[in-house]
């Protein structure tokens, strides 16, 4: 059985259901219509007209084949690409065509939270730095830097290993860096690429716990692309993916 079910997302005319005509509204963490995302002056479509709506506080897996448009997706509702056509809202903020990249910094750096499959951690930082680092683009102190990196590495089970350098942690052990280091600005949007995908299964399942008991602390959204049906099952909705269009939308 699933572990994250949740009400179905709602339309602007009260039915229920993913999709639809529904504007942002503040009970959407992503609002995307006809998403666009071309490359070689148009040629290829990455992704061909996506639509769907992401409620606030809901568990969301992205699956599809390779080249279905997954990572594309995974670039724009993190705020590191801009469709070519179409309109998204990431909290409630439209991410406008051919704006400011200026813009989409401060959106990603005050909204988005990361985590990746190969963690990319620092190798030379401690786990602490390493979690620090998201806060000093927000500028913030010192002090409070390092508060809050030990608050969160003792959340993550890793209190004891603050001051290690990263290289002697193991490889679950710098996942769980890498979720603190995603929390650290305090963010609602918390986007996984493939994050159990170099863990093996004992792990993999740790970190999907880790990531569900903080969703239901924090009120986290949480869109995660994978491979993974196990991973997948434990999200409350799958969004399907083929040669850049949604092929399935359900709840699990």
């Amino acid at each position: 059985m699933n572990d994250e079910r949740q009400r179905a997302p709602r339309r602007a005319d009260g039915a229920a259901g993913p999709g639809g005509g529904r504007s942002a509204g503040p009970d959407l963490a992503i609002s995307a219509r006809d998403l666009v995302r071309a490359f070689e002056d148009g040629r290829v479509r990455a992704l061909d007209g996506v639509s769907f709506d992401v409620e606030r506080g809901e568990t969301l897996a992205v699956m599809g084949p390779s080249g279905s448009g997954k990572t594309t997706l995974l670039n724009l509702l993190g705020a590191l690409d801009r469709p070519t056509s179409g309109r998204l809202a990431i909290a409630g903020e439209e991410v406008v065509l051919g704006g400011h990249d200026q813009d989409l910094d401060r959106l990603r750096a005050r909204e988005i939270g990361f985590i990746f499959q190969l963690h990319n951690l620092i190798p030379t930082l401690s786990a602490r730095e390493n979690v620090e680092l998201p806060m000093m683009g927000l500028r913030v102190p010192r002090a409070a830097r390092r508060r809050r990196s030990e608050e969160l590495l003792g959340r993550v089970g890793l209190a004891d290993r603050a001051d290690f350098s990263v290289k002697k942690l193991s490889g679950g052990e710098r996942q769980r860096v890498a979720v603190a280091r995603a929390l650290a600005n305090r963010p609602h949007l918390l986007l996984g690429d493939e994050p159990t995908g170099s863990l093996d299964s004992r792990t993999g399942t740790e970190v999907i716990d880790l990531l569900l008991e903080l969703r239901r602390e924090h009120g986290l959204t949480i869109v995660l692309v994978t491979h993974d049906p196990g991973v997948a099952s434990r999200m409350a909705r799958i969004v399907e993916l083929r040669d850049g269009r949604v092929s399935g939308d359900r709840r699990v």
